[in-house]
């Protein structure tokens, strides 16, 4: 867990103000649920699975009740649909929001970081899916990140698992060694379904299939990926019958979204269909089937900051900085207000150090306007606009400095 300085927390919000903004284009309203829930809703048995709650942090309140820090948005959107059985379908939301999982650290993975997610509840439609991946390949192209979406379905895993033979009860073990294919290559899974139980002729047979695309063309999981990728016409987009995603609750069509030529090697957003969990916290009653998307912030800041490491990057968000002269605090306030009020973002010397201090106090925070009152400005109703880039300085009205800030920042 860490602090974000303002020079890092500015591009960060910038990030998030487009995905809000595309969310908000795709038709997704905003929600919000706590960062605490009881350990029976992220530990019930549709929920992330025994992988992920090894890594949940786990805790007690004064009452002795278990709780936990919630580990994705997934979970929570679950339980809110379940407490609130009369929602009108399909529900489209977003939301923003920190998330805990106490598993290793690795470049653009801590242990608190904020998932950005878009879920669609109460839609079986394959369209729906489709929107989901043209939703990251719209937020992508905005922050203008080259990317492949690896794209698969469960029910192709699944499948695969029957035709080797493996039983039923191993099968998730099989298929969440086969999503480490790229990772530890064909030996390394062979080697991992050898020592988790499964016999190696299996383990073979069952990494022969994945390999084996035609083949797995015939099967229903391929049939229900084919109208997905028929929508979606994206060379971005690649079918990859060996990923599994590894939250068990995914129940069909899954993807993963990485940045080409990075570092980074993690997902950059990933999701898919969970068709069963949101009727598990209704009794199961009700099938509601669900398909999502979220988008891991901090590997996308550290793809930007790759990409942005030749840029200067900025310290504050203040345009303009206000220099009165001592006896003229007052004047300065006043001006200050005036450029507020239409929209500029402004501070204020109120220590009135003099011309030279806050000159040097506008260069440390990269301030790119300084707006001088003295008292030959203030006898002419003006003001002076220093341009810190250019060291350009102008003898100009309040209303005048307000477009010249405001061209100048465009």
């Amino acid at each position: 867990m860490r602090d974000f300085p303002p020079e890092e927390k500015i591009l960060r919000d910038e990030v998030i103000a487009v995905l809000k903004e595309i969310f908000e284009l795709y038709g997704f309203s905003p929600l919000e649920t706590p960062v605490v829930e009881r350990w029976e809703v992220l530990s019930a048995k549709y929920s992330g699975g025994e992988e992920i709650l090894k890594e949940t942090f786990k805790l007690k309140d004064q009452g002795g009740r278990d709780l936990g820090l919630r580990y994705d948005l997934t979970v929570p959107l679950a339980r809110f649909v379940g407490m609130n059985p009369t929602i009108k379908r399909p529900f489209k939301r977003y939301q923003i929001g920190t998330v805990y999982r106490d598993g290793p650290i690795k470049k653009g993975r801590t242990r608190e970081f904020y998932q950005c997610d878009a879920d669609i509840v109460g839609s079986s439609s394959p369209l729906a899916d489709a929107e989901c991946v043209q939703l990251a390949l719209e937020v992508f192209e905005r922050l203008k990140i080259e990317i492949v979406v690896k794209i698969n379905n469960r029910k192709v895993l699944y499948e695969l698992a029957r035709a080797a033979q493996i039983p039923e009860e191993l099968a998730e073990t099989a298929i969440l060694s086969l999503d480490k294919l790229e990772k530890i290559g064909p030996a390394g899974v062979i080697r991992e379904m050898t020592e988790r139980g499964i016999p190696q002729v299996k383990a073979e047979r069952f990494l022969g299939g994945a390999q084996d695309p035609e083949a797995l063309k015939r099967g229903e999981g391929y049939r229900e990926l084919e109208p997905i990728l028929g929508y979606l016409q994206d060379a971005r987009v690649v079918w990859t019958p060996s990923l599994a995603r590894g939250l068990s609750y995914y129940t069909g069509t899954i993807y993963e979204v990485y940045a080409k030529e990075s570092s980074v090697t993690g997902s950059l957003a990933a999701g898919g269909r969970y068709d069963n969990m949101i009727g598990q916290f209704l009794g199961g009653a009700e099938k509601i089937p669900a398909v999502g998307i979220s988008f891991g912030l901090e590997p996308i800041m550290e793809v930007l900051k790759e990409q942005r490491r030749d840029l200067p990057t900025r310290k504050t968000v203040t345009q303009a900085y206000v220099i009165p002269f001592k006896n003229l605090l007052d004047e300065g306030r006043r001006v200050c207000q005036q450029l507020r009020r239409a929209g500029i973002k402004t501070d204020i010397d109120f220590l009135a150090k003099g011309i030279s201090d806050g000159l040097k106090y506008a260069n440390a925070y990269d301030i790119p306007f300084v707006v001088i009152v003295g008292p030959d400005e203030i006898a002419q109703g003006k003001v002076k606009l220093r341009d810190m880039r250019s060291g350009e300085e102008q003898l100009l009205t309040v209303a005048e400095t307000v477009r010249q800030i405001a061209e100048r920042s465009s």
